[in-house]
């Protein structure tokens, strides 16, 4: 009777009780609720994903490209030492920038600053001038200004921005479009998380279509993934 006695004590002792075990799921629960949170407030109002579905930014950005972007950073401020003191600032020359097309405003489209309110825009065989200065373009490759259309000189209006493609042959932008309000830029792109060659992009697929990409993703994930663009910086 006591040996049976104490090995009952034993395994009393041994079993944590039922509260801590409470304690311990509760305390798993309310980290994962934290940071589903915290996902759901960064995609929301801080970052969002986009993937690069056309060659309109080659080289910079290629097909199958998936980007991060910066939501939160041309918010605007109410203060001063808001603006001093978030990471918060205004549209630059020279940004990568995902924005709504304004003739289909349930497109993302990206594009590089090229104009601010009030430059003077000119362009003479595949070169762009901002007020009286030949642009210096790194960015954009020899063969991809050849054939680039000419257009009259233009002045960027007052909040919006003159935003062309990197690649100037096959890019639908500001030269066809006009100018781009203000307040059709959702962010600043500045990242590449991950870049896939894909053999057939759609733009805007269907749910079976996307079903079928990320399939082929899945079998092709270490043949076709581009690693080498993996957590660039995307300039």
């Amino acid at each position: 009777m006591t040996a049976r006695s104490n090995d009952k004590k034993t395994k009393a002792q041994d079993d944590p009780p039922k509260e801590e075990q409470k304690s311990v799921f509760r305390d798993y629960a309310e980290t994962i609720l934290v940071c589903v949170i915290f996902v759901i407030f960064a995609r929301s109002f801080v970052f969002m994903q986009s993937k690069i579905p056309s060659g309109s930014m080659e080289d910079t950005l290629l097909v199958g490209d998936y980007i991060m972007v910066n939501r939160f950073v041309y918010s605007p401020t109410a203060t001063a030492l808001e603006k001093m003191l978030l990471p918060q600032r205004d549209v630059r020359r020279g940004d990568i920038v995902v924005f709504r097309h304004k003739l289909q405003p349930e497109v993302d489209y990206i594009k590089r600053v090229i104009g601010l309110p009030g430059d003077r825009l000119e362009f003479f065989g595949g070169y762009v001038y901002r007020n009286g200065d030949r642009l210096d373009e790194p960015h954009v490759a020899a063969d991809y200004r050849v054939g680039s259309p000419e257009i009259p000189a233009v002045v960027v209006p007052e909040d919006h921005y003159f935003v062309m493609g990197d690649h100037r042959n096959s890019s639908s932008d500001s030269r066809e479009w006009g100018a781009l309000p203000a307040e059709l830029v959702k962010g600043r792109a500045f990242l590449i998380w991950w870049s896939f060659d894909e053999s057939n992009p759609e733009a805007y697929p269907t749910w079976s279509e996307r079903m079928k990409a990320w399939g082929e993703k899945a079998i092709h994930i270490f043949g076709r993934s581009r690693w080498s663009r993996c957590f660039d910086i995307i300039r």
